[in-house]
């Protein structure tokens, strides 16, 4: 067997600390990572990607439980104009913007503020913004058995700014229906009227 395929330089470069990886782009980029200005990036880079991935390290189950209660109510309950900040698994660049979610209720409600948990939760994963909003709507479906779930999310991607095709000005928005939301047209105007209202 040949024994380059055993721990291939891929496997081999992973062993390395996160910090070292990002002073070899450095110098792959054509810095010097000892200069005073670089001296300290290996380490805050390191930091802030862990932080901005952080959402794979979130149990989905622990960050509900608790937080589902049992109300009779079976109308909408809209959660809008929340922030979220990703990165682009295609280039590592930001994209941010907001988020709508809303659910029909089926003899639950989940507590209000972990809507926005679990939106950062998704968000803090290397993305891409269509399977960003399907994940959203698919938790909230599963873990709260509503009647219906909708998501819309609103994003500026740099990756699309800043370089490539470098188009400023052109938010994109996808979507995500369940259940009553994708079967009465009715029930999905009424969520798209509220969230095209006025704005913050």
């Amino acid at each position: 067997m040949d024994k380059t395929l055993v721990n291939p330089p891929l496997f081999r470069s992973a062993e390395r600390t996160l910090p070292d990886l990002i002073k070899t782009l450095l110098i792959q980029l054509g810095e010097d990572p000892f200069r005073e200005g670089l001296a300290k990036t290996p380490v805050r880079v390191s930091e802030s990607l862990r932080e901005l991935t952080s959402g794979y390290h979130v149990d989905m189950d622990r960050l509900i439980n608790g937080a589902l209660f049992d109300v009779t109510y079976s109308e909408m309950v809209l959660v809008k104009d929340i922030d979220f900040y990703s990165l682009c698994e295609h280039h590592l660049l930001p994209f941010f913007g907001r988020c709508h979610v809303a659910y029909i209720p089926d003899g639950k409600v989940l507590g209000l503020s972990k809507i926005p948990r679990i939106v950062e939760v998704f968000s803090r994963r290397l993305q891409v913004q269509e399977r960003l909003t399907s994940q959203i709507a698919e938790i909230m479906q599963a873990k709260i058995n509503p009647l219906g779930v909708a998501v819309v999310m609103e994003a500026r991607h740099l990756c699309m700014e800043m370089r490539g095709a470098q188009s400023k000005n052109s938010p994109t928005v996808t979507s995500a229906m369940l259940g009553a939301f994708r079967k009465d047209p009715r029930t999905r105007d009424e969520f798209l009227d509220l969230i095209n209202g006025p704005r913050r």
